[in-house]
């Protein structure tokens, strides 16, 4: 398996420190090291990123998808907004699993409605930091089989 690809949009820089009541005291560096952990248990590579700004998105999902690599993606709120994300992952035929920190259906209902969501292979959101683990395990139980 190519790495894999977690990619991080607006504001998840700030996690831990932003609104813990709804994103938890966890940091993107605490998720990272326990995507790490577990990416080398597996001997899976893992490309990490994070950028507020979304042409960083679409390029690193074209680069993914370019390379055949999976991507978990937290598009933060241009989830909410993007077509340019919903088409970079179509062009490129990127395999993307979307992950939420929170439960986005319990919240705002501008929330409720997600332009990636139609592009994805997946969509997992409520269950704090273990959405990103949770995805990856679903990457690894979707990975190719050798013969």
């Amino acid at each position: 398996m190519p790495a894999v690809h977690v990619l991080n949009g607006p504001n998840l820089n700030l996690l831990g420190a932003r609104e813990p009541a709804i994103y938890g005291t966890a940091t993107l560096d605490d998720i990272r090291a326990a995507l790490e952990k577990r990416c080398g248990e597996r001997g899976v590579s893992l490309v990490f990123r994070q950028s507020n700004h979304e042409g960083d998105l679409v390029s690193w999902i074209q680069e993914a998808g370019a390379a055949g690599a999976p991507v978990i993606l937290n598009a933060g709120a241009l989830t909410h907004t993007s077509i340019a994300l919903h088409d970079a992952i179509k062009g490129a035929q990127a395999v993307v699993i979307e992950v939420h920190l929170s439960n986005v259906h319990a919240r705002e209902s501008f929330r409720h409605h997600s332009y990636i969501s139609p592009a994805a292979r997946g969509v997992i959101a409520g269950f704090g930091p273990m959405s990103y683990l949770l995805a990856l395990e679903a990457v690894f139980e979707n990975e190719p089989k050798k013969s």
